[in-house]
Formats: C-alpha cells, structure tokens, sequence
C-alpha cells in the first residue's frame, strides 16, 4: 500500500507496470544507487524487515478494523505514517516543495496512492480475510501492465509481459475459487481489494506523467503527499464514519503500527534499499508481501486456507514476474561478435 514518493530530477521515470509493484507501503524512488559509506546493518537484514512489514499490515488492518471504522483506520494510519516521515524531515533539515502546480498533482497522487486504496483495504477486510488481502495486493503489477497497454505508447509490452498478464489474472480466479461459482468469498469485498491495487497503478502513471523533474527530493515529495493524504481524511472521515468511543489497547497498537511501521518506517527503509542495491533488487520484496500475509493471518488470526488459496497465489506472483521483464539489449551481444 503505497505511502508516497514522487520521481526526482535524476532519474529517468519508471514504467506504471514496475513503479507499481511496491504496492504495499511506499513505492520505490526512482534514484540510482548511491555509493558511499554503506549502513551498518546489511542490507538483506534491512530488505527482510521491510517484507515483514508490509506483509503483517495486513493483520495490523484487520485488527484495527475490529474496534475502529475503516476510515479511522486509514486516517490513524496517515497520521503516524506522516509523523514518522516529518521528524525525518526535521532531522535532516529539508523543506517541502514548494510550488503551487508540484502541491496540487501531489494532492491527486495522494487520493490515488494513499487515501483511496488504504481506505479500499480496510473496508474490504471487514468481510474478507487479511490473506485474500494481501493477494490481491499483488495484482497491482498486473493493473500496471493493463495501464501500459491502454494508455503509455512509450512502454510497448512484449507477448512474454502479456503473458504474464494473462496468466496473473488466472491467479486470480484459482484463488477465488471460480469454479465454485466464488463460494465463500464476498464479491463486495474482493472488488474493493482489487480496485485498491488498480488505484495504484492509476497514481504510479499520474505521478509519472506529472511529476517528474520537480527538483525535490523524494522524502520531501513524500512527505508532502502523506500530509495531504492526511488532510482529504481528516475532512472525509467525520462526514462518513463514527467517532471511535473507545480505544481498546490491540486494535490501536495495530493502527499505530500500521502508520509508523508500514508506512513511516517501511518507506525509509525501501528509499535506503534502492539507493544502495537499486530499484531492481529492491523490488523483489513485493514477492514476498502476499506470502507474509499468508503466514501472518494463518497463524495469528486463524483463517482458513484451501489449497486453491497459495497455488493461486504463486501463479498471480509469477504472472506479476512476468509483467516486470524487459527485453534484453542487444549491443552486448553486438559487441561480443564484433570482438
């Protein structure tokens, strides 16, 4: 579930097919690895704690939804998540954007990865369980890929990404049990998880047409997006949701740890990860999201699992694999002949 990140001015902007992919908390900013004085913890140590938090947000939401509307689930969420990001801000002394024009398309990225498919999740995991969630988390390559074909002349899919489409979507139906006529599954609910992870392809493409080169840094970028993502839910969820009478102590552990982790903390560590080993390297956690989920709400919450439920899950992922290929250049092998 995407927290924010905008493209800066030093690196060409990522495809809506694999900007997409990092749907969960924060997707990755399109900087090339820095070299430099590297962190002392190791980066795969750093790359499994990001996998197990987005992975478990899953939980986090389905336990904050027990005591509080979905809305105030998200809104708790953006609140922390924001706070995280600005005493970074802080510490590190930099300002946000500042041009009118950046604020406004910051504004329309963050309904499109924020506000509206956070809010999409926690309403759909009133009725369905944390790990059809998370699986449906993973289909926003594939909404990505559907994007490119649709609306991005510049990024022609090959028949090995349309295939992956294709076989993505396949996923989906085994893990829906569509031979059962979808018996067990709320419609309702799956619609709303699916339509979250398209939201995030449609902002990954917004952000890549409009927010490229503003000069900003990403953190700056993302900050600003989470503040006003904070701002549509402040206004939206007294309009729509109950005021929280109560606040039982597990339900809000969890929306606090679904804001600061997920979303704060998840975002810090995906920006060091791709500035260190690179955007291609740091993807790959998205593999990983759907299975945590799994594991998390499995184990700790009892839901049930069929066998339909992971067989489709790893076709969704391999389709989703797919989706992310690129064909291979051709002057290497050029130039080996040529040698």
């Amino acid at each position: 579930m995407s927290t924010a990140t905008a493209p800066g001015t030093t690196a060409a902007p990522a495809s809506p097919s694999s900007a997409s992919s990092t749907s969960l908390a924060a997707p990755v900013p399109p900087v090339a690895p820095t070299p430099g004085r590297r962190p002392r913890l190791d980066w795969r140590i750093r790359f499994g704690v990001l996998a197990l938090i987005w992975g478990f947000s899953f939980l986090f939401i389905k336990v904050g939804t027990e005591a509080f509307a979905p809305l105030y689930v998200t809104l708790g969420r953006m609140v922390f998540g924001t706070a995280v990001l600005a005493v970074v801000l802080v510490v590190k002394r930099e300002r946000l954007p500042r041009g009118a024009r950046t604020w406004a398309h910051l504004a329309v990225a963050a309904f499109f990865l924020n506000a509206l498919p956070f809010s999409l999740f926690a309403y759909a995991e009133l009725t369905i369980s944390s790990t059809l969630a998370g699986i449906c988390n993973a289909t926003s390559p594939l909404w990505g890929m559907v994007l490119a074909v649709v609306a991005v002349s510049d990024d022609r899919p090959t028949r090995r990404r349309v295939a992956g489409l294709g076989l993505g979507f396949v996923g989906v139906l085994i893990v829906l049990g569509a031979w059962q006529g979808f018996s067990g599954q709320d419609p309702a609910g799956t619609v709303m998880a699916l339509v979250a992870s398209l939201s995030y392809a449609v902002g990954w493409l917004y952000v890549r047409r409009t927010l490229t080169g503003t000069g900003d840094s990403n953190l700056a970028m993302s900050g600003a997006q989470l503040t006003l993502g904070t701002a549509q839910l402040a206004v939206v969820a007294p309009l729509f949701a109950p005021e929280p009478d109560s606040f039982p102590l597990l339900p809000l552990l969890s929306v606090v740890a679904l804001g600061a982790l997920g979303t704060g903390l998840a975002f810090l560590l995906q920006y060091g990860l791709v500035a260190e080993v690179g955007p291609t390297t740091a993807l790959m956690v998205t593999y990983f999201i759907p299975v945590i989920a799994t594991a998390a709400g499995v184990a700790l919450l009892g839901e049930h699992l069929s066998w339909n439920t992971p067989v489709g899950a790893l076709i969704v992922l391999a389709g989703a694999a797919l989706t992310q290929t690129r064909p291979r250049s051709k002057a290497p092998r050029a130039a080996t002949e040529t040698a």
